[in-house]
């Protein structure tokens, strides 16, 4: 399931009941208690028997693991929080073992996508999978720094696992064997992980943010409602846990019925669906890149067509989700942060990877650019500074591609943009005196600002070919009736 129009009225409807008749100290823990309940139900149909229940017990999982391991054993706010966090996780526990409960239900009333297996052999794969990290504490405690390195590794192999096709299939086709299905069908699709991208990008920031001191103190329902937050977990934006902590502290202040908080969150709402549901989807019925027309249209004047429909889908499909999220996220009392701020309207590659997408660059940048640039500069001798910032825009930007997927096409469009980021960067460090000097030359200004956007537009859309096929080769054919060789 995704947020269709069904999906979206039903979190409306929700949102309407708790705020009309929730008492204001139990919104915080109804958003918790939500949370879990909406990953089992958003999660999609698997034809992996009992994947459509594992994967989102297993994010609830890491998540637990993940606050446990962050803690500040020391803290004072976090000791005097322990008899509520033990609350909340024998919560969390019995819904997980109720929404396995389900398997007893007549399937048109289940709020999971298939018949989950049987609740007391999840009650003990809980206690088993838990109860260990429970007991570890002087361990976990002792070498904290080394245990969030683990869980950093951990994270990252199970993304790179649900990424990557071939170990999918594999896991896929050991799977059916087990439980007994045609292992002929074994396929990626079995393993449709929703929302683990995010998840895993919203652990990484607190086991890093926890290793730099930074992380603020966090119960467990504030720990938990932030990984899996329902509103932003299909599609983002990627919050910062103290951004999140400050918005749900104000949520038991929160108005009831508030008509400016319901205005703004119903508009901003109304407008993601227009964005996704009008202009998005009517770009993909036949107006749109997709490897089926790259194969079919040979003019060039009909590349471009479909390149620029991708472009606009791409961007109305994006920001319309992020709208819904927003949106949806303000009917509960939490501010999402802004993800989209007009980029095809920037004129430089920079600044439009500061407004595009920008929680996810922004992640980019604090934990993989940043610290590969400070490592870098303190090595002994010192690398060339325009090697360190080209090593520095690649990791980053080959980060992002491949969240997006393990292929080559996402790492080369990775490479793409870091490239232009580091051509940006040396021409604008050379230039920044000849571009002040045109303050006083309003006419020149406007007109290098123009050049700037359609280059820097028509980068990004170029771009765009190696994200929207899936091979090499294709891509190339494609470039090459852009630019009318071959035809």
């Amino acid at each position: 399931m995704t947020f269709d129009l069904t999906t979206i009225g039903i979190l409306f409807t929700a949102a309407l009941l708790y705020s009309a008749l929730l008492p204001p100290q139990w919104r915080g823990w109804s958003l918790m208690i939500g949370s879990v309940v909406a990953i089992y139900w958003l999660q999609p149909l698997s034809q992996l028997r009992y994947a459509d229940f594992v994967l989102p017990t297993a994010t609830i999982a890491l998540a637990v693991g993940g606050w446990y391991v962050t803690r500040k054993p020391d803290d004072d706010e976090q000791k005097q929080s322990w008899p509520l966090d033990m609350a909340a996780l024998g919560l969390v526990l019995g819904l997980v073992v109720g929404m396995a409960c389900f398997r007893y239900i007549a399937p048109d009333f289940r709020l999971t996508a298939s018949r989950p297996p049987n609740p007391l052999w999840v009650a003990v794969g809980l206690v088993a999978v838990q109860a260990p990290l429970m007991a570890s504490r002087r361990v976990v405690y002792g070498q904290q720094r080394r245990t969030l390195m683990l869980m950093i590794g951990l994270v990252v192999l199970l993304f790179v696992f649900i990424k990557a096709t071939p170990l999918v299939t594999t896991v896929s086709y050991v799977g059916r064997t087990l439980t007994g299905q045609d292992t002929a069908l074994a396929g990626s699709v079995d393993f449709t992980w929703l929302g683990f991208s995010y998840v895993a990008f919203r652990l990484i920031h607190t086991f890093r943010d926890r290793q730099s001191g930074l992380l603020p103190a966090l119960s467990l329902r504030e720990y938990l409602t932030y990984i899996i937050f329902f509103p932003a977990y299909l599609a983002g934006p990627i919050d910062r846990a103290e951004h999140f902590k400050q918005e749900l502290a104000g949520v038991p202040e929160m108005p009831r019925l508030d008509a400016n908080r319901f205005t703004i969150g119903t508009g901003r709402i109304a407008v993601g669906i227009f964005k996704k549901f009008v202009i998005a989807d009517t770009l993909a019925i036949g107006l749109s890149l997709n490897p089926a027309l790259a194969e079919q249209v040979n003019s060039t004047v009909g590349m471009w067509v479909l390149l620029y429909g991708y472009a606009l889908r791409l961007f109305f499909d994006f920001s319309g989700y992020t709208d819904i999220a927003i949106g949806l996220g303000i009917l509960f009392g939490i501010r999402l942060p802004e993800n989209f701020k007009r980029p095809y309207t920037k004129t430089s590659i920079t600044t439009f990877w500061q407004s595009w997408h920008i929680t996810l660059s922004n992640w980019a940048r604090f934990y993989v650019f940043s610290p590969l640039s400070r490592g870098l500069l303190r090595r002994k001798p010192k690398p060339n500074p325009m090697l360190i910032v080209l090593l520095a825009h690649a990791a980053t930007m080959l980060t992002i591609g491949l969240w997006h997927g393990i292929t080559w096409n996402f790492a080369i469009w990775g490479a793409w943009h870091a490239l232009g980021l580091f051509v940006h960067k040396q021409w604008s460090d050379r230039t920044r005196k000849w571009y002040r000097g045109l303050k006083d030359k309003p006419l020149q200004r406007r007109a290098w600002n123009g050049f700037a956007w359609f280059v820097t537009f028509h980068f990004v859309v170029l771009g765009w070919v190696w994200f929207a096929l899936p091979e090499v080769g294709q891509s190339l054919t494609v470039f090459s009736r852009l630019f009318g060789v071959g035809n």
